[in-house]
């Protein structure tokens, strides 16, 4: 398989069911949509991740969000807010947002997106992405369309290439109502 795939391939790919690695901000993700629960579950076989810890959803605006999330005034100013570094915002979770994405929690943890690639992905598709670290759990994340594929091997149906965004590492992960940090910026 070739390493790098235009985004009307990976798009038609994550839409049929399919399972993708993509640069972000700062690391590569893995990612498919929000609802197909058995391409979730893949995703969480292939990193060896617990369920219980929950996934991000990542879009390119927050109207790609709004089925999964149910934000108080408070989520939302802080959803809406501009950071010079990627931040990742846990958020009160639509009542109907599976547990497959929340972990069984109320929250969710959502981010919009700045990067060039997640924006037309996320635009083409016309929704939000599953997005988490392109690795194994407990390993770096991939940095690189070539890294993704090394460690990821055929488990992963494609990935798109291109540059990551600024950011040395994985976002950081904020507690929308407190602004508590869950994880600290890289």
């Amino acid at each position: 398989m070739s390493l790098s795939f235009p985004i009307e391939m990976a798009a038609r790919c994550v839409i049929n069911g399919g399972v993708i690695a993509y640069p972000t901000e700062g690391v590569f993700g893995l990612g498919c949509l929000p609802e197909n629960e058995f391409a979730v579950e893949r995703i969480l076989a292939i990193k060896g991740r617990d369920a219980s810890k929950g996934i991000i959803l990542i879009a390119a605006e927050v109207t790609q969000l709004e089925r999964w999330i149910a934000p108080t005034k408070m989520e939302a100013q802080r959803l809406h807010s501009a950071t010079d570094y990627p931040t990742t915002w846990i958020v009160t979770a639509e009542s109907t947002t599976p547990a497959w994405l929340t972990g069984g929690r109320d929250t969710l943890a959502v981010r919009i997106s700045n990067h060039p690639v997640v924006m037309q992905l996320c635009n083409t598709i016309g929704e939000a992405l599953v997005s988490t670290s392109a690795n194994r759990s407990g390993r770096p994340p991939a940095r690189s369309a070539l890294a993704a594929r090394k460690c990821l091997g055929s488990q992963v149906d494609q990935v798109i290439g291109g540059a990551l965004g600024q950011a040395t590492g994985p976002s950081e992960i904020r507690v929308a109502h407190s602004d508590q940090v869950l994880r600290p910026r890289a």
